[in-house]
């Protein structure tokens, strides 16, 4: 485990209605549209070197609308699209879960879907993550009340430009200054 010296700030970005629109169960590159300024917010994230990671719940895997093997392959997608721009997501984190509509062994009560804070704290647990300086950034109450329990700093986005959002939570977290 690296020294607490090391670790950094860490943005939990939401994938459906904060990085893409929401227009439900997304798992192929031709049905992701991107919301506004989101690419723009990750690369900042990425200059101010914050790690960047996606928490999302995919309940169409449990739902047997899609595999996860489609999920990995999209995000994939996205960040060799972004990288065309000079960023790039850290780690993608994802739950197949769901308690009630899940087949076979998706159809479980996990520690990984939101409002649980598992994913936040198994990308803790794997990356140098100063959970202190770090936030997420999701569009409903799961996502803030997991923020909450793995001790981040939760903002619930309605929409518009992300890297706006971002940069309104830069400023209230004070930490719009580029990072070793």
């Amino acid at each position: 485990m690296p020294s607490t010296a090391m670790r950094r700030p860490a943005a939990f970005l939401d994938r459906d209605g904060v990085i893409n629109h929401d227009v439900g169960y997304i798992h192929k590159p031709a049905d992701f549209v991107w919301i506004d300024g989101a690419r723009a917010a990750i690369r900042r994230l990425n200059d101010l070197g914050a790690l960047v990671f996606v928490v999302t719940n995919q309940a169409g895997i449990a739902r047997g609308m899609y595999q996860e093997a489609d999920v990995i392959a999209l995000h994939k997608w996205v960040n060799a699209e972004l990288a065309t721009e000079g960023a790039r997501v850290d780690a993608f984190y994802y739950c197949p879960h769901h308690p009630s509509a899940g087949n076979g062994p998706y159809g479980v009560a996990c520690t990984c879907r939101k409002p649980a804070p598992g994913m936040l704290m198994r990308a803790a647990a794997e990356w140098p993550v100063d959970l202190g300086l770090s936030f997420l950034i999701g569009d409903r109450d799961s996502d803030l009340e997991a923020a909450e329990a793995a001790g981040v700093r939760g903002f619930q986005f309605a929409g518009g430009d992300l890297d706006a959002f971002v940069g309104d939570v830069l400023t209230v977290l004070s930490w719009n200054k580029p990072r070793a």
